[in-house]
């Protein structure tokens, strides 16, 4: 794909992204409940902004792009114990969704924190796939984060949207 033209919607796409990465870089600059409160907006807000990017056809001649890998394990677990300190013991949470739950007499439960931080890893790893990449293939990296988020993410950041709104609405010390 030649066209280097972005969207306006692939453009917020990223630019959600981006900034979703820098407050989770920076989460132990907020108290609880102004976590819980931007979460509730900043994810609905990606979770539009990747479903208003367009699919293209793709030429046959095209590479299929895919997002590497940048996060270290060092990095990914650094933020996810910072939500763990902001949520204490908020952070975990039943999970219905969960592909094991087929088999399981018991309920899964899966932490807010760890969730968050898979988002964060996912988009850490788009954007900076996108800033390594030459500008003539950047859509053919959104569609190839589109496909992740069909195959993977999307669900993710629905389920930990319901638990995030559950610490905020369940919780009295909120305020409404």
């Amino acid at each position: 794909m030649n066209e280097t033209t972005l969207t306006r919607n692939t453009l917020a796409f990223i630019a959600l992204a981006n900034e979703y990465c820098q407050e989770m870089e920076n989460v132990l600059d907020k108290d609880k409940t102004d976590f819980i409160t931007l979460m509730l907006k900043q994810l609905p807000r990606l979770y539009i902004a990747v479903s208003d990017v367009v699919e293209q056809e793709r030429e046959e001649d095209t590479e299929q792009y895919v997002v590497e890998s940048y996060l270290t394990e060092d990095e990914y677990n650094s933020v996810r114990n910072n939500v763990y300190h902001i949520l204490g013991e908020d952070d975990v949470y039943l999970e219905v969704f969960e592909e094991d739950m087929k088999y399981s007499d018991t309920p899964i439960a899966t932490t807010i924190s760890e969730n968050l931080s898979d988002l964060y890893q996912e988009f850490f790893n788009f954007v900076q796939t996108i800033k390594n990449s030459p500008a003539e293939v950047v859509n053919e990296i959104v569609l190839a984060e589109k496909e992740n988020f069909k195959a993977y993410w999307g669900q993710l950041l629905v389920n930990v949207i319901r638990a995030i709104h559950n610490v905020k609405y369940a919780d009295n010390s909120f305020d409404m």
